[in-house]
């Protein structure tokens, strides 16, 4: 399993691998929809210094940000520690991918179509709960694992604002 770990001296996500599964530090797990092809931060990208560009990356300082308030050193992002390029590596992860959720301490649910902003329509004011039940991530194959499998799952909103608080 691969990691991230804070920044380096560039202002680069640092990758961490650990082979054994009793060696895995406390860690927060992202759960989220993918932007259109070419917008996710790739493993590639985060080898190469690159992607820091693309609208994917915002996830990434999210994740960083919230699991550092919440305690925690290392985060998993599925677009950016797993290596697609590798075949073999790539059918290992998605074999793995529930237990790598429910051994995460939080798993941070990110809504990017999901606003806290009030906005009015036609004349009412429109709160998130009707985004929220709206949301993509509730269409998506993965969504009843990375619901049920974390001990604790908390959802964001695109402004980073927990939501239900």
């Amino acid at each position: 399993m691969r990691l991230l770990q804070g920044i380096d001296t560039n202002g680069y996500y640092i990758t961490k691998s650990f082979t054994k599964d009793k060696a895995i530090p406390p860690y927060a797990i992202l759960s989220h929809t993918w932007g259109a092809d070419g917008d996710e931060v790739t493993f590639e990208d985060l080898n190469n210094g690159a992607g820091m560009d693309k609208p994917g990356y915002e996830k990434i300082r999210f994740c960083a940000e919230q699991a550092r308030q919440d305690g925690l050193e290392y985060f998993w992002i599925d677009s950016c520690c797993i290596n697609q390029e590798d075949k073999a590596e790539l059918s290992k992860a998605i074999n793995s991918m529930f237990r790598w959720y429910r051994n995460a301490d939080r798993c941070y649910v990110y809504l990017s179509d999901v606003s806290t902003a009030k906005r009015k329509v036609n004349g009412d004011v429109c709160e998130w709960e009707a985004a929220f039940r709206r949301s993509r991530w509730f269409t998506r194959g993965w969504t009843l694992q990375e619901l049920l499998a974390p001990r604790v799952v908390e959802f964001f909103s695109r402004q980073r604002r927990r939501l239900g608080d």
